[in-house]
């Protein structure tokens, strides 16, 4: 297991002239499972993809390590594994073809027996060559988190990774993380009071929107 670590200082957005949030610290320096959350429209996803280098904050920095090293943009890819309701997959390829093709996209190491293993565990081992497009929005969410998990990332971010499950799709997804944030760290955006109760923190993005001086609760 890598010793990876995460720090967040100052983390402000700005969209124009529209305050998204401002003066957010976090330091991760373990595992576990940690919470975003806010009302809809508060950055909750704008948040996720600032931390997964995916956009610039407007202030403020983001500080991946590995082994006490700054890992530099270009590693990201390989450090990070992001499930969202914004992850387009291709509905004219099947659900393997889309994980090997955005795992070469990606680049870093990627495991045949370990995507068969995900197929497996998520249910879909029997239609895994199968078109995306004849998939349910439930399982297709669950072709999201192979493609996160695939390359065993030490950071394993869900932005609303319940939404288009049920109840059994919920459970399983909550014991998948429970299980992976014993060696890994997770980060869940969420309003989902049953994801937020996975988390040890969180961080409630309404209190950063004035003078960035809220507390995780």
């Amino acid at each position: 297991m890598n010793n990876y670590s995460l720090s967040v200082s100052g983390l402000t957005k700005v969209f124009g002239r529209r305050l998204i949030f401002r003066g957010i610290d976090l330091e991760i320096t373990g595992p576990g499972i940690y919470g975003i959350s806010g009302i809809n429209g508060s950055g909750k996803s704008t948040f996720v993809k600032i931390i997964a280098g995916l956009l610039t904050p407007s202030k403020g920095a983001v500080e991946h390590k590995l082994n006490g090293k700054k890992a530099e943009d270009e590693e990201l890819p390989g450090i990070i594994g992001l499930a969202s309701p914004y992850l387009m997959l291709y509905d004219e390829f099947t659900a393997e073809e889309n994980i090997d093709f955005f795992s070469k996209v990606r680049g870093g190491k990627f495991s045949s027996e370990r995507m068969r293993n995900l197929f497996d565990y998520f249910g879909l081992t029997e239609r895994k060559d199968d078109l995306l497009k004849t998939y349910s929005s439930g399982m297709k969410q669950r072709v999201k988190f192979i493609f996160a998990l695939q390359h065993q990332p030490s950071l394993l971010i869900l932005d609303e990774p319940v939404s288009n499950l049920d109840i059994a799709g919920k459970n399983q997804i909550y014991d998948m993380v429970r299980d992976y944030a014993c060696e890994h760290v997770v980060i869940v955006a969420s309003n989902e009071e049953s994801d937020l109760a996975l988390c040890s923190r969180v961080i409630y993005l309404g209190d950063y929107k004035n003078n960035g001086n809220g507390e995780g609760r």
